[in-house]
């Protein structure tokens, strides 16, 4: 039986928003499939392991960014997972900090500069469903079906020239700056502001992960049929 290994990073401290329901979503898409797959918690304490399959990485408050950057730096697990090309899914906060720079008690802070973006703050907050179309840039090529999620943000966030968008936003806000587009795609790590969690809304984007995570392409999964989710997705669509 193949085996995976779901890193939920810090939790403890950037699981505010939910967050980690897309590290269960995955852990159950792989098992319904006939997947050992186990979702190993990575507490503020631990050292950040290089040796999961797949990371998730959720929101917080300013505070819990600060403490969260400062913890990634000093363990930089993370960091030599994308650097061998390990998928890493990270979501609002979580997507801020693997960036250059963000904003944290009104004062800009160092992020880990894993992906090539910069937040600033927007002048007012950003809350809503959120939809856009897929960009289909880098490792999301496969990616075909609309992405949907919660916004609750204010940050803007800036794309360098090394980092592309995850999709074109067709409803809601999105990264707040350079365009109507909405998260990161960069290397292995893909990142938005969609909650939700936003892996159950998104059931193509959580397979396209797995499928990363166990080397195979998005049309090697055995595909799953679970009616509620296209309901779920039809609703916050429409």
């Amino acid at each position: 039986m193949r085996k995976l290994t779901i890193g939920l990073v810090l939790p403890d401290v950037l699981g505010t928003y939910g967050d980690d329901g897309n590290a269960l979503v995955l852990r159950q898409r792989a098992r319904m499939r006939g997947i050992d797959a186990n979702v190993r918690r990575i507490l503020l304490t631990d050292d950040i392991p290089a040796d999961c399959d797949l990371y998730t990485i959720g929101g917080g408050e300013d505070s819990s960014q600060v403490i969260a950057a400062a913890r990634l730096a000093a363990s930089p697990g993370l960091q030599a997972a994308a650097a061998s090309g390990t998928p890493i899914f990270a979501v609002c906060a979580g997507m801020q900090i693997l960036g250059r720079a963000f904003h944290a008690h009104g004062t800009e802070a160092e992020g880990i500069s894993l992906i090539d973006v910069s937040t600033a703050p927007l002048p007012t907050r950003a809350i809503g469903e959120v939809a856009a179309e897929p960009t289909r840039a880098g490792v999301t090529a496969a990616l075909t079906e609309p992405l949907t999620g919660f916004e609750n943000h204010i940050g803007a966030t800036t794309l360098g020239p090394d980092a592309s968008a995850l999709g074109k936003v067709t409803r809601g806000v999105g990264n707040g700056a350079g365009g109507a587009v909405e998260g990161v795609v960069q290397g292995s790590v893909i990142a938005t502001y969609m909650h939700g969690p936003a892996l159950a809304r998104n059931p193509q984007l959580a397979d396209l992960l797995l499928a990363q995570a166990l080397g195979v392409g998005l049309d090697e999964l055995e595909p799953l049929d679970i009616p509620v989710i296209d309901r779920l997705r039809a609703e916050r669509l429409s």
